[in-house]
């Protein structure tokens, strides 16, 4: 395995943006070299230690599901080799892990799916019955299958904070009808045809959250990462059971282990610095990522 990248350092081309995983950078006008670090954060907070291979195999899933989903939207692949506009001292930076994209213009919006009620929607339904304005029926519990998939957007936060939940009246104030009910369309059909095609792995894939974005003519256009354990809730599908939060492919060994870390003998507060990650907890969570991956692709 090749050495992990906590932050890349690309020199030739000017950095547009770094995120909690990312770093974005500039190709021309009209493309962005788009990197997957190995960083993993936990509550909204980035871990001082990587999870080696963790960036390729973000950026392996994401291929992936590009090709799976091909026909029912655009996506932001040039399909150009992202080695290509990098330096051969650069290339060990980006080998595997980048991908070279369209520079689109970003909707505001997160275009959330949910098949199953769980996280902050089972918190919510728990409270007035509903996910982010829809009305779900009465009796469900932690980890129920819904009747159908429920689109539940969410406004994107400035890093560090959170995502905030909305109901589609206030998707349709921020970007127009037309185009929020094509998101919230075209979002479901993508979950419905990577659900299905997960559940024939063993795979139940809970909830997950799309980005679109807007070319130079308007084409609406499916863009960032795509249905990843970073940005969906992967559940094993022979220990799933209502009632319980099933284990899950992403972050949640990691997660787990973070609420009962400590720091300097207090319960960690889920705020920077993150407490120091011990070698088990990097393996395991690596572990869980390569399993989502090999039971998709196998």
């Amino acid at each position: 395995m090749t050495a992990a990248l906590h932050t890349s350092s690309i020199t030739s081309l000017p950095l547009i943006a770094r995120g909690k995983v990312r770093e974005n950078y500039a190709v021309g006008e009209d493309r962005i070299l788009m990197i997957a670090s190995d960083r993993i954060s936990a509550f909204d907070v980035i871990m001082d230690e990587p999870i080696p291979g963790k960036g390729a195999l973000l950026t392996q899933m994401a291929l992936f599901w590009f090709d799976k989903l091909d026909g029912i939207v655009p996506n932001h692949l040039t399909g150009d080799d992202p080695l290509s506009v990098v330096t051969a001292a650069e290339q060990a930076q980006v080998r595997g892990r980048a991908m070279l994209v369209k520079r689109l213009k970003p909707l505001p919006i997160e275009a959330v799916v949910r098949g199953y009620l769980a996280g902050s929607g089972w918190a919510e339904y728990k409270t007035n019955g509903q996910v982010c304005g829809v009305q779900l029926p009465a009796g469900l519990q932690n980890a129920s299958k819904l009747p159908e998939p429920i689109f539940t957007p969410a406004t994107k936060a400035e890093m560090g904070d959170h995502d905030e939940n909305i109901d589609f009246d206030r998707c349709v104030e921020i970007i127009g009808r037309d185009l929020a009910e094509r998101v919230r369309d075209i979002a479901i059909q993508l979950y419905r045809r990577a659900a299905d095609f997960a559940l024939t792995k063993g795979i139940i894939i809970a909830d997950t959250k799309f980005e679109f974005g807007l070319d130079a003519d308007g084409t609406l256009t499916l863009m960032d990462e795509v249905l990843t354990p970073d940005s969906s809730r992967y559940w094993p599908a022979e220990s799933y059971a209502v009632g319980s939060n099933p284990p899950s492919y992403d972050k949640q060994f990691l997660r787990d282990w973070l609420e009962q870390a400590t720091v300097d003998g207090k319960p960690w507060g889920k705020v920077a610095p993150a407490p120091a990650l011990p070698a088990e907890v990097i393996s395991n969570t690596a572990a869980k990522y390569q399993e989502a991956l090999e039971r998709l692709t196998r």
